[in-house]
Parts: C-alpha cells; structure tokens; sequence
C-alpha cells in the first residue's frame, strides 16, 4: 500500500529525514515510535503528501505521487489519505455529523449517501446519539473518535495518525487503540500511527523506530 524509497527532507541547513525507506502492506497496522525529534512527524507528512520530500520517491496504492501536480495531489489526498490527528481538528461551529461529512462534500459527493455514510460511521464508532452534538459538547474521547469517523469518510487507502490518544486518559486511549484494530479486522484497514506510547507500538502488527532522521 505504501513504498517509500530513500526520502531526504531538510528545513534550511538541517537534515531532518536521512534517507527513509519503508513499505507497508495493505491491511497493517505500524506503529512509528522514537523520541522528540527523530522525524517522525515529518515522515507522516510526507506519506500524508502534505509535504514533499526533497529526494526519494514514494508511491501510495500504485501511485507515484510526485507526478501529480498541486491540484492532482489535493484531489488524490482527499480520497486516499485519511488524517487523524493529536488535536481533534474539528469544526466548532459544525456537529458531529457535519463534521465527518466535510472530506466527502469537498470531494463533492451526493450529500444524501454522503450523510448516511456519516450516521453509519457515527454509529459504528458508538456515537450514534451524539450526532447532533457540536465538539464543546463532546468528550475529548467522543471527540477524537468523530476525527476517526471523518478520516474514513472517503474510505481511504491509508489511514495515518499523529499522537491519537495523546490528549486522552488511559480508557479513552485503549479504546482507540481497540478502533485501529477493528479497522483493520473488519475492513482491511492499512495505518500508520506515530506514538509515544509503547504499548501500543507493541501492540501493533509492526514497529518502527526512528532516530535521528532515519529508521534504527
């Protein structure tokens, strides 16, 4: 699902990836652990294509994603790539509902299966009665779980998370582990998932570790 060859990435003067390579099979669930600094976020943007990578190549279901241009890019991270994020993200003014339907409106979708796509998400994520609920009203768990449902708002290739549980107390946190492998179980869900918490990393169908801009 994922191929990346020798990815260089450098801000300024400093190297922050050095030469990265890595595949991931469809259907797995890796974990990307080290400490503060290694790269790991930079190379989450960089399978997320929300940056590119000054050398290397990468390739997400069978496409080279550095022949597509800016337009072409957007339009195949919309579909492909879902985001899940340490701070939640969602839209204040917008409930639950209208937020997992955000990725499938910019992608123009029919809003009518657009918003059953979302109550069947919401429900199977145990939100079923908090649909109408905006982000303030929610739990910071309820909340990250409706960032997870708008992720796979346009059954994307590949799922990527940056600290999902790092806002959360340990119930909250297991239970998003729990979705990570659902997901995978139930739909063939491919993620990759930075984390600090070991636990989980070991939980998970494979482990990376970083260091240093490269992978130990």
């Amino acid at each position: 699902m994922i191929k990346a060859y020798d990815i260089h990435k450098n801000f300024g003067a400093l190297e922050v990836l050095k030469g990265v390579s890595l595949e991931v099979a469809k259907g797995e669930v890796v974990a990307v652990t080290g400490a503060s600094g290694a790269g790991k976020t930079t190379l989450l943007q960089i399978l997320g294509t929300l940056s590119r990578a000054d050398a290397g190549r990468l390739e997400i279901d069978g496409t080279d994603v550095a022949t597509l241009r800016d337009r072409e890019l957007s339009r195949f991270r919309n579909s492909h790539i879902g985001f899940v994020f340490q701070f939640h993200h969602l839209l204040p003014e917008f409930t639950a509902l209208e937020n997992v339907c955000i990725p499938a409106f910019i992608a123009h979708r029919d809003r009518g299966e657009t918003e059953a796509r979302a109550r069947e998400l919401l429900e199977m994520l145990g939100l079923g009665e908090r649909m109408s609920h905006k982000p303030s009203q929610l739990s910071g768990g309820e909340q990250q779980r409706v960032a997870i449902a708008r992720a796979l708002m346009n059954r994307p290739s590949v799922l990527l998370a940056d600290e999902p549980s790092g806002n959360l107390d340990t119930r909250n946190r297991e239970e998003i582990y729990r979705i990570f492998f659902e997901l995978r179980d139930k739909f063939g869900q491919t993620a990759v998932i930075v984390t600090h918490d070991e636990g989980f990393a070991d939980m998970a169908d494979r482990k990376i570790v970083m260091s240093d801009g490269c992978i130990l």
